[in-house]
């Protein structure tokens, strides 16, 4: 599009230039623009055909299973876990991932028993325990400079492989480290190499509880920690284990800032033994933000290349949407919405 080719001015319009029309249509879309009579349908045809078109979908089904994380429901303020359970159920999905907390009907206030129940009662209800989740590798660390809480953090994940054990999953979500936390920042960052050091010595340290009870310790990666940044980095750090019970937990949205999902796919191949499914949208720039992780496919990922690259490696597992605000009305809108997409992206529904 140049200059010749904008559109003119009606009445007292001013024109409008080629960079500013670039910028709104980074931001809308030329589509949207063409529609609110900005630019020709021409003109936005021409915009769109200079970007790297998605790939389209291929129609074929996915043998992969659904399941979304409690996160995404209003657990525990307005819904009990069965209640959620049974909402997740009827949505159609597959299986739930659980998150492990200080207190609750998932903590350490629970007894063994307690937790075996939960189970039962999802399996009863027709999903499964996709995996177990924790929020609390944030504030104890495993690699913190604070002793103490490096201490509580293996602590708590012992616990968690005999909760993963108990609600019968083999998939617990380890997050193995961190340089620096955005939202939790110690006084002093940790130094990449302690970092690396620290977590090596807390997951070696549980590994043979995670072997003893049939649990997968599967590491995260996550976009915003500064530590395992490249596919090629978590693979050195899983495979120097030497240990069957240590995988990977991929994350698509955790390093869509800067990244693309469907390369580390094929790089980290069958270590991958567990999936967030989370959508980014690469159009909320580079600022640090929860607000960049959308619902599905209201985002940039290329979905249609992260699942053939799913299928290149021969992943068969869980595919897990994760979200951090559940709708303050109509909560369920979310997860029937969440359920119709995952269908429409594995092939289940045209």
């Amino acid at each position: 599009m140049n200059e010749s080719k904008l559109p003119p001015a009606s009445g007292n319009s001013p024109r409008l230039d080629r960079r500013e029309l670039l910028t709104m249509s980074s931001v809308f879309g030329a589509s949207f623009l063409a529609a609110q009579g900005l630019i020709s349908r021409a003109e936005a045809n021409e915009l769109d055909a200079s970007k790297k078109p998605a790939a389209e979908p291929t129609g074929k089904r996915y043998d992969m299973k659904k399941s979304i994380n409690l996160w995404a429901l209003p657990y525990p303020d307005k819904m009990s876990l069965k209640q959620c359970f049974e909402l997740i159920a009827d949505a159609g999905f597959d299986g739930v991932e659980v998150n492990y907390n200080l207190e609750g009907d998932l903590s350490p206030e629970a007894s063994e028993e307690d937790l075996k129940a939960i189970g039962r009662m999802a399996r009863k209800l027709g999903i499964e325990i996709s995996g177990v989740c924790s929020f609390l590798f944030w504030p104890y660390p495993l690699t913190s400079n604070d002793a103490e809480r490096r201490a509580r953090g293996r602590e708590l994940s012992k616990q968690m492989i005999h909760a993963a054990k108990a609600l019968g999953t083999s998939n617990l979500l380890v997050v193995p480290g961190a340089v620096y936390i955005p939202w939790n920042p110690e006084p002093e960052p940790v130094p990449n190499d302690l970092c690396e050091q620290r977590a090596r010595e807390a997951i070696q340290a549980v590994i043979p509880e995670a072997k003893k009870a049939g649990v997968s310790l599967n590491m995260e990666n996550i976009f915003a920690n500064g530590f395992l940044f490249s596919p090629q980095e978590m693979n050195r750090f899983v495979d120097g284990f030497d240990s069957d019970a240590v995988g990977v937990h991929f994350d698509t949205g955790n390093i869509m800032q800067f990244q693309f999902p469907e390369h580390w796919i094929d790089i980290c191949g069958k270590r991958i033994r567990n999936v967030h499914l989370k959508e980014y949208s690469k159009l909320a720039g580079t600022d640090f933000t929860l607000e960049s992780f959308r619902p599905l496919l209201d985002g940039t990922t290329n979905w249609p290349s992260v699942l053939e690259a799913f299928e290149r490696v021969g992943y068969r597992g869980y595919l897990t949407f994760e979200y951090f605000h559940p709708f303050p009305n109509w909560p369920e809108a979310l997860v029937y919405q969440t359920s119709d997409s995952l269908d429409r992206m594995l092939g289940r529904k045209a």
